[in-house]
Formats: C-alpha cells, structure tokens, sequence
C-alpha cells in the first residue's frame, strides 16, 4: 500500500516524493522483514540493505515442482530473491535483485541506481552494471555501456558526470563500451550473459 500516513502531510515537497517512489507498506495480513546473508534480521531505519522476505495466507509456499529447493524459512517466511529497505514507518523500498546486488569490501552496491544514474549521462544510451572480482574488495562495478549515435562520451566523462551523484565508493572501477546490451525476451538486461562474458575481466584497480 502506497498510500501515505497523516504524519506526512506537513512534509516538504521533496520529502513527499522520496516516499512515493517507494513501493509501500505492506498489505493487511502480510508480514515483511529483511534479513542479511546469514538470515539475522536487519533494522528498519530505510538504510540496511537486505534480502526481502514476506509471510502470509496467500503467499507461495515453494516453486513449481520444488525448484529452487526450500524457499521457506523456519519462521514461514519466503524469500522473494529481491534486495529491500524498510524505514521506520514500515514503507519499502526495492534496492536491487539479490543476484545483481555488488558485495564490496562487505557492503552492497545497487546496480540498479548506479545504472539509473549512467543513464543520466549525456550520450549514454543505455548501461548496465555487474560485479567483477577484486583481489581486494571481493567484487567491485563494471560499468558496460552503449553511446548515442554520434556521440563522444568516454570513461572519465562518464564517471567525471556519476561523481557527486552516487556515493564515492559506489563509482565503476572502469567503464567499457560496446555496440549493444543483451536483452531478455521482454527486454529486461541479459546480466546472466554479461557475467559470463566478463567473468575474466581484469579491473584496471586489481
């Protein structure tokens, strides 16, 4: 449920908005929680990242035919495979897929907000971010990314232009340029493929 609580009616407008992008609360007789990758919970102040998981009447039970294994936990939890916040008044908010979440250095890097802030980058046309192995850090960004046609935009533009506008330790370690991104028959980004092909991929920071 999206709706807003009376508390924030005398919010500033720029307050109102960051709670509108949010998915919401939870619907009547459903319970949420996040948890880290060892199933503890996390707190609801709307910074933790965790794995979301969900219980209720009509919540699923399992996949078709038990693929996946358990997907129930021992307090009857399932666990929807997304990356969440909750703040302290319960309203969630969706980070990232756990499987396209970056670990760095034991923190979590969004995929999906360091690509929606490429996006932002003049002549970019399209971006995608995964993790590559780091002697150091574990895992830190690759940023792969498609120009406009005609376009000149190089790596320090690109992350000249994403400085200030995500956090520091966010920024891709290098950035490559390819002709197209591989999509999935809906049109959602291949990150399966991109992960195979750069899987070897040497980070000029390793």
């Amino acid at each position: 449920m999206a709706k807003l609580l009376p508390k924030h009616a005398s919010l500033p407008a720029e307050d109102l908005v960051k709670i509108k992008l949010k998915q919401g609360r939870g619907v009547w007789g459903v319970d949420l929680k996040i948890v880290d990758d060892a199933g503890q919970p996390l707190p609801w102040d709307g910074k933790a990242f965790g794995h979301l998981r969900v219980r209720g009447p009509w919540i699923a039970s399992g996949y078709y035919r038990a693929e996946g294994g358990t997907v129930i936990d021992e307090e009857g939890y399932f666990s929807t495979g997304d990356i969440a916040t909750i703040d302290p008044d319960g309203f969630l908010q969706l980070v990232d897929r756990a499987k396209d979440v970056i670990k760095s250095g034991g923190e979590w890097i969004s995929s999906i907000d360091v690509e929606n802030a490429a996006i932002g980058c003049p002549g970019i046309a399209e971006a995608a971010i995964i993790g590559v192995a780091h002697p150091t850090w574990g895992e830190r960004p690759l940023l792969i990314a498609v120009r406009r046609p005609d376009a000149a935009v190089d790596k320090a533009a690109v992350l000249d232009y994403l400085s200030g506008r995500i956090a520091k330790w966010w920024l891709p370690d290098d950035v490559v340029f390819v002709g197209e991104l591989p999509h999935t028959a809906t049109g959602k980004l291949l990150k399966t493929k991109l992960r195979e092909q750069y899987r070897d991929y040497r980070l000029p920071t390793a």
